[in-house]
């Protein structure tokens, strides 16, 4: 697995690719809050200064997390260096990770030598005790999967009990109740959240590990001094204390997320699942959707081998009449005759 893996995004490549101007274009490729956390001034001395590990953002992540005393947050440059890192922290030995899946997870292990099981939610129980780590990703990213609180402490446990570990990506679980966060305090259980998706804040490469002390101890020792900026904990930590925003976005996604499942099933699409932030469809003619799309100027995310398409949400009014239109468009001149 040498190759990287492809990600959504990619504005840049796209507009050369289809040569239409970047300006132009409606990204809706990467499932991240379109309306984001409204930036504060940073202070200039934030800046100048070198990040200081005792400036309050800990224990911002203990309370927006609703840690237990046992676990601790430790802040990463998003949950993708927790990824990357978390692999050096074992001997090689065997990973289950999901047959579909942000491939990423699979990329990292494999890189460090691990040995790959693929699973689907129904196959993990005849494999699971073959395994040293399950990672599961809540909501799975992009099918929009979620599995049981309960289910997911059983997985652990019969990990646990033999020095396992359970790594569960929650980077789209805000604003839902499906988090684990909360039983971080046991053993072998490691919770990775993002701040870059429901905040809409990608840039600042901004998350978190939750674990017991010991581990997230190790992770940062791996990961060195420095992991975020100084601006990037500051915003950050303002951002997770913002309980009145958090409360009022969940809300306001939730609304939006069921007008695009109502969009893609009022123009005929099959069946969607997802999250707050994206739609999924599996579609045979998905590559011709993509196509249909950037030829007008919008990037949704393309899945070939699956084959499906992931769609964000727009961010304004304009932006949702445009994507009905294009859609609609699309459809009618593509694609009605291979529904």
């Amino acid at each position: 697995m040498s190759s990287q893996p492809i990600h959504g995004g990619r504005l840049n490549a796209a507009a050369r690719h289809w040569q239409i101007p970047l300006c132009e274009w409606l990204d809706l490729s990467t499932g991240i809050n379109p309306n984001s956390w409204p930036v504060p001034v940073v202070p200039p001395d934030v800046w100048q200064r070198l990040p200081e590990d005792d400036d309050g953002l800990r224990e911002a992540i203990r309370t927006w997390a609703d840690l237990p005393a046992g676990a601790e947050g430790l802040p990463v440059a998003g949950s993708q260096a927790a990824i990357q890192a978390l692999p050096r922290l074992r001997r090689p030995c065997r990973v289950g990770v999901p047959t579909i899946g942000y491939e990423e997870h699979k990329h990292c292990w494999a890189a460090a030598g691990h040995k790959l099981v693929t699973f689907t939610t129904d196959t993990l129980e005849q494999l699971l005790d073959q395994l040293d780590i399950v990672i599961w990703i809540q909501p799975n990213n992009p099918t929009g999967e979620v599995v049981s609180t309960e289910r997911l402490l059983q997985w652990h446990e019969r990990l646990a009990s033999r020095g396992g570990w359970l790594i569960v990506d929650e980077a789209f679980v805000s604003g839902t109740t499906d988090s684990l966060a909360s039983r971080t305090d046991l053993e072998g259980l490691v919770v990775l959240r993002s701040v870059g998706k429901f905040f809409g804040l990608a840039g600042i490469r901004a998350g978190a590990v939750l674990a017991r002390p010991e581990l997230c101890e190790q992770l940062n020792t791996a990961l060195g001094p420095w992991c975020l900026s100084g601006p990037t904990r500051y915003i950050m930590s303002r951002a997770l204390m913002d309980k009145p925003w958090q409360e009022a976005m969940a809300r306001s996604l939730a609304v939006s997320s069921a007008r695009l499942r109502d969009l893609l099933d009022s123009q005929g699409m099959p069946a969607s699942n997802g999250t707050l932030l994206f739609r999924y469809v599996r579609h045979a003619q998905a590559s011709k959707i993509a196509e249909a799309l950037a030829r007008q100027g919008i990037l949704i995310r393309l899945f070939p081998h699956h084959p499906a398409v992931r769609f964000g949400l727009p961010g304004d009014e304009a932006h949702w009449q445009r994507l009905t239109l294009a859609l609609g468009s699309a459809l009618v001149q593509n694609l009605k005759t291979s529904f």
